[in-house]
């Protein structure tokens, strides 16, 4: 009944330009999934119309499962190579390319938010999009044509994820999406095995809930409060960028959609992806 609900709830009141009515941009969180989302045709074809039922950004930027560093990293803001951070796929996946316009005005805002906020940050002017990034956007911006900057998880501490996200609110009045790109349920050892755990169900019905009612309070504190929280996530690099989403709404409540549910290959990983507005 969620998912239903909130598959009918997604659309968005847009005016002429696109942009929402209310003026400000809405923050996104997205399962990835591995490169081989690519061959999804299901998937990508779901990321392409949440993309069309958005406002099309005029940058975005991107915090990703697949990068931690401290203090938080600035990408590249020129077009740079791709990060392949995955082993032992088909070459076809390390030919893919996408040369998304760099971003340097919005790297020197998030640079002016950050430190205004006294928040350490650092630039790898070298380091390209990896798959977390990169996959979900070649599916809703295929394009490549909206400036993109991606920036790092400075650790996997829940509240400094939720204020560094609380640093990045006021970019949603500049027409910049901020998009958070990791899985809420991450357990290789489960990976392609038929049928949908028991737990996973539990551990996503849970999150659901709690994002729905926006409860901050139960998101940071997941370990303790989820069931199968241990299951779920043994690590919870996949799931930290939603605490960067959810810090990124503002101070007020948001309505919370999902336009993507369901379960990957109908095995353990939950495709759940949200949206705030």
């Amino acid at each position: 009944m969620i998912e239903q609900t909130n598959r009918e709830n997604m659309t968005m009141q847009t005016n002429g330009d696109n942009r929402p009515s209310g003026g400000q941009m809405p923050v996104i969180f997205a399962a990835h999934g591995a490169p081989i989302l690519l061959d999804d045709p299901v998937w990508m074809a779901e990321l392409a119309a949440w993309a069309r039922a958005m406002p099309r950004p005029e940058s975005i930027l991107m915090i990703s499962a697949h990068w931690e560093a401290r203090p938080t990293t600035l990408g590249a803001t020129r077009t740079v190579p791709l990060v392949y951070d995955f082993y032992q796929f088909p070459e076809r996946y390390y030919q893919v390319r996408y040369p998304a316009p760099g971003a340097p005005e919005l790297a020197a805002r998030v640079r002016d938010l950050l430190r205004r906020q006294k928040i350490a940050v650092a630039d790898d002017p070298e380091r390209g999009l990896d798959h977390g990034a990169y996959v979900p956007l070649v599916a809703m911006y295929p394009g490549a044509d909206v400036p993109v900057l991606q920036v790092s998880m400075p650790a996997l501490d829940a509240q400094e994820l939720f204020r560094l996200g609380q640093a990045f609110a006021p970019l949603r009045d500049e027409g910049v999406l901020v998009f958070g790109s990791g899985f809420l349920t991450h357990n290789m050892r489960y990976a392609f095995r038929p049928g949908i755990p028991a737990w996973a169900k539990d551990f996503d019905a849970w999150v659901a809930d709690a994002l729905l009612r926006f409860d901050v309070d139960a998101l940071l504190d997941f370990q303790t409060r989820a069931p199968a929280a241990a299951t779920a996530l043994p690590t919870w690099e996949h799931y930290a960028p939603v605490l960067v989403a959810a810090g990124a709404v503002g101070e007020q409540r948001p309505t919370t959609t999902f336009p993507i549910s369901g379960f990957w290959l109908e095995g353990a990983f939950t495709k759940r992806s949200v949206q705030f507005d």
